[in-house]
């Protein structure tokens, strides 16, 4: 069974006057900024380990299909909503 990390992303989006909160942008730690040219998917979905509530995009970067996490923190922090995070294969 193939295991994963979280690499946690900045995430610039925008939500829609129903509350949809659609992702633009992904930039990594490096600086580097990548365009979301389509969201083709949005389910509810656990994070990895199921210790948090979150929501999955499937998502279209550079031509390639992708998954984006939305990990919710819950009440804990009123300010804090949430961070988003994308699946990375543990070596092995």
């Amino acid at each position: 069974m193939q295991r994963y990390i979280k690499i946690y992303v900045k995430v610039n989006s925008d939500f829609d006057s129903t509350g949809y909160m659609l992702p633009r942008t992904i930039t990594w730690s490096d600086g580097r900024t990548f365009k979301i040219e389509a969201v083709k998917d949005f389910r509810p979905a656990s994070t990895l380990g199921g210790c948090h509530s979150g929501d999955c995009y499937t998502i279209v970067v550079q031509g390639e299909e992708r998954y984006l996490f939305f990990e919710k923190t819950g009440s804990l922090f009123a300010s804090r909503i949430g961070r988003w995070y994308v699946e990375k294969p543990l070596a092995g």
